[in-house]
């Protein structure tokens, strides 16, 4: 199992409808990050800079297919039409990501 963190900013306009979109994900875009190996996802709000953190753990042994699979399912990229238009990527991530992944240094079990 793999402890991941991701963070990104968020337009501070549109937060409410990031929080109501969340209030209710839809069961097919849970199910698909299921199938992925994904397991307890959380994200986390921190205002006034207005960054979320996202943070999951990942169970399967080959990440970059378990994350192409997921964008590969329509209702995942249809859910995206609605949560991206909310977010603001880092500047400094790197190429290809839209949330900038982050490294664990410490984890107390």
């Amino acid at each position: 199992m793999q402890r991941m963190g991701m963070v990104i900013g968020i337009d501070p306009e549109k937060i409410g409808e990031y929080k109501i979109l969340h209030a209710a994900v839809w069961p097919q875009v849970l199910s698909t990050l299921k199938k992925a190996n994904v397991q307890n996802y959380s994200i986390f709000l921190r205002e006034p800079e207005n960054l979320l953190f996202g943070y999951w753990e990942y169970l399967g042994s080959d990440f970059d297919a378990d994350m192409a699979a997921i964008a590969e399912d329509a209702e995942t990229r249809r859910w995206w039409t609605f949560c991206s238009p909310c977010q603001v990527p880092l500047a400094s991530r790197a190429e290809g990501e839209h949330w900038a992944m982050m490294p664990q240094i410490f984890y107390m079990p």
